[in-house]
């Protein structure tokens, strides 16, 4: 019978966290009718913080499943572009070459440095990082998100030198691969990756891994 291999949930991410610092695993993050609160629990509260902490931190990085450039977008009846809870990078596509606007975050609202003023009177064109629920995140990066966020919970809960060292070993291995599957994905090479193009160059990532 072909055993079926399920990509990691909160829950089990959790758990695996526990599990390289010698804890036993919990059945359920939310609580149950009459039973008690699992995160009222210090150290599953500390493991399940540091898990959301890793997990923004990865995706803040940018990767190709969480990323998007060219993203036209309007602003609201008073001018402003909100910025969105889940956004966790906004800026003005091609602003490298723009020097006209300079975009900041400002009162939960885009900022323009340059004009000095959060209204604006016409669409753009944004570069946009999401973050994403822990459940919608590639296999290889939930995998390399739980071995760092593993690390942190062994150096802020066991304080264990030779566990630390050990965890940070799986930590590069699956960075490894993360970078190979982002790679992969977003079929970048040294010679750039412009949208519509076809050009199959040499992938020097392909050896990351081996």
């Amino acid at each position: 019978m072909t055993t079926q291999l399920a990509t990691d949930t909160e829950l089990s991410a959790v758990n695996s966290i526990l599990g390289s610092i010698g804890q036993s695993p919990i059945t359920t993050l939310v609580q149950q009718p009459g039973q008690p609160d699992p995160l009222a629990n210090p150290e599953i509260s500390i493991v399940h913080n540091i898990l959301l902490e890793v997990t923004k931190d990865v995706q803040n990085e940018g990767w190709h499943f969480n990323k998007e450039d060219n993203v036209k977008k309007s602003p609201d009846a008073n001018g402003n572009f909100v910025i969105p809870s889940n956004y966790l990078r906004f800026d003005i596509h091609g602003g490298l070459y723009d020097r006209n606007r300079d975009v900041v975050k400002k009162n939960g609202k885009l900022y323009d440095n340059v004009h000095h003023t959060d209204v604006f009177t016409q669409d753009f064109y944004f570069d946009i990082t999401y973050l994403r629920d822990f459940d919608d995140i590639p296999s290889a990066i939930q995998r390399y998100i739980i071995a760092r966020a593993s690390v942190r919970a062994a150096t802020q809960i066991v304080s264990n030198a030779d566990l630390v060292k050990l965890l940070q070993l799986e930590e590069a291995k699956t960075l490894a691969t993360a970078h190979e599957y982002d790679c992969e994905q977003g079929d970048h090479s040294f010679f750039g990756f412009p949208a519509e193009s076809n050009y199959r160059s040499y992938q020097p990532y392909k050896a990351l891994i081996r």
